[in-house]
């Protein structure tokens, strides 16, 4: 295989946010690409999150609630939470090394354009970025835990 037309494609895929990428060879003396298959989410639910006004929460699921509808607490006020969702399917990880601080962690103050994590997937580390200020309220994925598209990763109260 030609590594330098690989080294092309790793790059498009990095720099253009592919979700997956699927090449079919022929036998292994000609190693030329049959078929290249190419998925890609789209751009705008990505790394974006999507506001919605999520009442306080209990510490665990109330009986008879589904685990991931939000629990009703006893004061009527609301906060308006911003929800950060996985934009691929991969291994989310919270540090960018296993002996490292994690990127963000409940309270912590972030900046739009921070760092939250790194999605593993066909082994390329991409960096989601916060697309808000304001202050982490929950990390709901545990470390090195597999993550689906559309998957809920962060609350973040904004600023």
């Amino acid at each position: 295989m030609d590594m330098d037309w690989l080294r092309g494609l790793i790059k498009l895929v990095e720099e253009s946010g592919v979700d997956a990428l699927d090449i079919e060879l022929v036998g292994s003396e000609l190693g030329d690409p049959t078929r290249v298959r190419i998925r890609k989410s789209p751009r705008a639910t990505a790394a974006a999150g999507v506001a919605a006004p999520i009442v306080g929460s209990a510490p665990g699921p109330q009986a008879g609630a589904s685990p991931s509808a939000p629990a009703a607490s006893d004061t009527a006020s609301s906060e308006l939470l911003f929800e950060v969702f996985s934009p691929m399917v991969g291994t989310f990880y919270r540090a960018s090394a296993v002996d490292a601080d994690p990127f963000v962690s409940v309270g912590d103050r972030v900046e739009a354009g921070q760092t939250l994590c790194i999605l593993e997937a066909m082994k390329l580390m991409n960096e989601l970025q916060s697309d808000i200020a304001g202050v982490v309220r929950e990390v709901a994925v545990e470390n090195a835990e597999p993550v689906e598209f559309g998957e809920l990763l962060f609350r973040i109260e904004p600023n």
